[in-house]
């Protein structure tokens, strides 16, 4: 939910619509890009239901202003998906679902999660991952502690360093090690740090594979 992968959204979105329709095309959109410091305020101190309400009547919100579908674009947040759908009616994309099925087409079968805490500790989105036919693999509890760290004060924040690009670089060549065959960049800003050019196993970003799926519903 920070500002800096709402921006890796909305890039997205317009460069898979300028290549799938051409010419000056571009997606019409509804953004909502909440104060991310009052939801992580929330996150840490457990208070879900309370973000919950918030969700749902932002969502609310964009149905009121004409939106047809609704993609949430943060994997933590989807611990919320369900509370935040309740009198919708607007489709929702849930994007553990549209990666598990990515992961699926390829043939892979264990992949390696880099998340935050929440999403790589509690079992909202792995048993989405499971229910699906997957055996996602997770870092050890330092690595875990790391990547939240790296998440939330550095790349939440829009700094980059190389410095944490190499313990990511690590963590995912750890994972492979431990028996994944791919790596799920479970936080829509780890992005920012690892891509398939630095990664040996196949990559599979949420936040690009969340936007193709929002993309092909829309065109369809």
């Amino acid at each position: 939910m920070s500002a800096a992968s709402t921006q890796v959204y909305y890039r997205e979105l317009c460069r898979l619509t300028r290549a799938r329709l051409g010419g000056l095309h571009s997606p019409e959109l509804l953004i909502r890009s909440l104060d991310f410091a009052k939801l992580e305020a929330l996150q840490r101190n457990g208070e879900w239901t309370t973000a919950g309400e918030i969700l749902n009547n932002e969502a609310k919100a964009l149905e009121r202003g004409g939106a047809q579908l609704i993609i949430l674009a943060t994997n933590t947040m989807h611990k919320l998906a369900d509370q935040m759908m309740v009198g919708v009616n607007a489709p929702f994309i849930h994007v553990a679902d549209a990666t598990a099925k990515a992961i699926n087409e390829k043939g892979l079968r264990r992949p390696g999660l880099m998340a935050t805490a929440f999403t790589m500790e509690q079992s909202f989105y792995t048993e989405r991952l499971v229910a699906a036919g997957l055996s996602p693999v997770l870092p050890n509890a330092a690595d875990r502690a790391e990547t939240h760290r790296i998440i939330y004060q550095e790349l939440c924040k829009d700094i980059r360093s190389a410095d944490s690009a190499a313990a990511y670089i690590a963590i995912a060549n750890r994972l492979a090690d431990a028996g994944a065959d791919s790596l799920i960049l479970g936080c829509t800003e780890v992005g920012m740090l690892l891509n398939q050019g630095n990664v040996s196993t196949p990559v599979f970003d949420t936040t690009l594979i969340h936007c193709a799926a929002a993309l092909e519903w829309a065109v369809r």
